[in-house]
């Protein structure tokens, strides 16, 4: 004889599950197929959602912040993407600031660090920064902070080791992989350069790489710096700024000399503003008149740029690099954003 109280836990369990499964059913979104949205939930269950941050200036280089969603289409190798995620609220910062301390920037390193302390006073109190030095080798000075005193400590505390080596690639490697790799959020990286490497182990193309993977910004300013033999010692002067800018400023038989500094500042410009262009940044030059107003500039794109997001086909997750492409439906205005994503394989 079946036992009537068994019998009874039975059907409360029955019922309990179905109305479980019926209260799921019940909370899809009406405004799509059921089998439409099944398949995207189990599309997103699969696969990771690809961010993307995006700026948008006019042609003056002023941030466009009143676009909406339907303004943006996001390409992956050439196919539109739906745009699952889009987000313009304000955030906090975490930015990088980067100072070369090598010999080749021994003549500047006052200007350096005095456009550190600039862009610090930009901050907001819930942003965060730290200090890295780079030269024979990468040293942090200071972690990831909100404390004011303690990054105007540190970008004053930087000094030149007067040992020669230039660890530039290197050193915005070390942040991409050890010190924003788990950071959400607005990241940006501030490197305050000559943009001369000697050293590095990392190579450009492999930077290039991390730069458009790791969703973190890069605005160099690059410090132009010339390498002569005057009254006996090593100096240097910087362009813009009353350095030796000319031929006649240097000794007899420096001609020569001078005319591959120019080549090497030239090379040293060109990797800046690739490195800004991968990341989506944008390349700056100590020459232009007030860098406050650059500083002032970049902390406001930072802070209100777009984020958008899209979820990759699981077939793409090949652990190959896939193209990215955004576009605005207005023409007269500049798209910065993220190239590319590494696609992870299962």
């Amino acid at each position: 004889m079946r036992n009537p109280f068994r019998v009874a836990v039975v059907v409360l369990c029955l019922s309990v599950t179905l109305n479980a499964q019926s209260g799921r059913v019940g909370q899809r979104d009406r405004s799509r197929p059921e089998q439409q949205q099944s398949n995207e939930d189990a599309i997103q269950l699969k696969s990771t959602l690809v961010s993307v941050p995006v700026i948008v200036s006019d042609r003056g280089g002023r941030y466009i912040s009143n676009l909406k969603r339907e303004d943006f289409k996001l390409y992956e190798d050439r196919a539109e993407q739906k745009i699952a995620v889009f987000d313009t609220e304000e955030e906090a910062l975490n930015v990088a600031l980067l100072l070369d301390t090598s010999q080749s920037t021994a003549g500047v390193l006052d200007d350096i660090k005095k456009s550190a302390t600039k862009f610090l006073k930009e901050l907001r109190p819930k942003d965060k920064a730290m200090v890295v030095t780079f030269d024979a080798e990468i040293r942090v000075l200071c972690g990831l902070t909100s404390d004011q005193r303690e990054l105007e400590h540190a970008v004053k505390s930087a000094q030149n080791p007067g040992r020669f080596g230039t660890k530039l690639r290197d050193a915005v490697a070390q942040v991409f992989d050890r010190y924003f790799k788990n950071v959400e959020g607005r990241k940006a990286i501030i490197l305050l350069t000559d943009g001369k490497d000697a050293g590095s182990y990392v190579p450009e193309d492999e930077l290039f790489d991390k730069a458009s993977e790791s969703g973190a910004m890069v605005y160099p300013v690059f410090f132009e710096t010339r390498f002569g033999h005057r009254n006996g010692g090593p100096q240097w002067g910087h362009g813009g700024r009353g350095g030796w800018g000319g031929r006649d400023r240097f000794p007899q038989g420096q001609d020569r000399r001078g005319g591959r500094a120019s080549q090497r500042n030239e090379r040293a410009e060109d990797f800046l503003t690739s490195l800004a262009e991968v990341s989506a940044g944008r390349f700056f030059s100590s020459k232009v008149e007030d860098l406050k107003s650059t500083f002032s500039e970049i902390a406001e794109e930072l802070r209100h740029q777009y984020r958008l997001g899209f979820y990759p086909d699981p077939g793409k997750a090949d652990g190959q690099k896939h193209s990215i492409r955004v576009e605005v439906s207005r023409q007269d205005l500049a798209v910065r954003a993220r190239r590319s994503y590494q696609a992870v394989g299962h």
